[in-house]
């Protein structure tokens, strides 16, 4: 029997990693309504989330310590749709793009999506710079050790392993 055009075209759900980060007003409580913002999403399953961590900011020294966290997902949107679903609970949250490592209310990345590779001008997959980011890694390896990196042929945890150990120590727990 021939499948039909939506047999086709109908995708099977798939594992995806959205880091979280906030340092602007209440870091925790945001992280918090991102997760749920994302649990409520239409074709979006919170399947974990790590505990939140306290790190210092990458940009500029002079702005609060982020509160990070990554949580796993599973999803029939295609990248592209989800990382318009994460810039929405963006915009719900009151983000406003500024400042390149500026402070943020939230920040929500795709990390990585089932394998896919993808060099856009909108989404890069895997996230570039995220296996050099004890803050990604450290959350990601909590919830996820064998995540795959597929243009690196590593996992989370081999990542993690090879960072400096003091980016790896000034990521503290955070609590909530």
């Amino acid at each position: 029997m021939p499948l039909g055009p939506a047999a086709i075209t109908e995708l099977k759900p798939v594992v995806a990693y959205v880091g979280l980060g906030a340092n602007l007003g209440d870091p925790r409580r945001q992280l918090q309504e991102a997760l749920a913002r994302l649990a409520a999403a239409e074709e979006v399953e919170l399947l974990k989330a790590s505990a939140f961590y306290l790190n210092p900011p990458l940009g500029p020294p002079d702005q609060p310590w982020y509160v990070n966290a990554v949580a796993q997902v599973r999803t029939r949107l295609e990248p592209e749709e989800l990382l318009r679903v994460l810039r929405q609970v963006e915009e719900d949250l009151g983000r406003v793009r500024g400042e390149h490592w500026g402070p943020r209310v939230i920040d929500l990345d795709l990390l990585l999506y089932d394998g896919v590779i993808i060099s856009g001008p909108e989404l890069v997959l895997p996230h570039p710079e995220m296996h050099c980011r004890a803050f990604v890694l450290v959350p990601l390896a909590e919830i996820a050790p064998q995540a795959w990196h597929p243009v690196l042929g590593k996992t989370a945890g081999e990542l993690l392993a090879e960072l400096d150990a003091q980016a790896r120590d000034a990521v503290q727990p955070a609590g909530g």
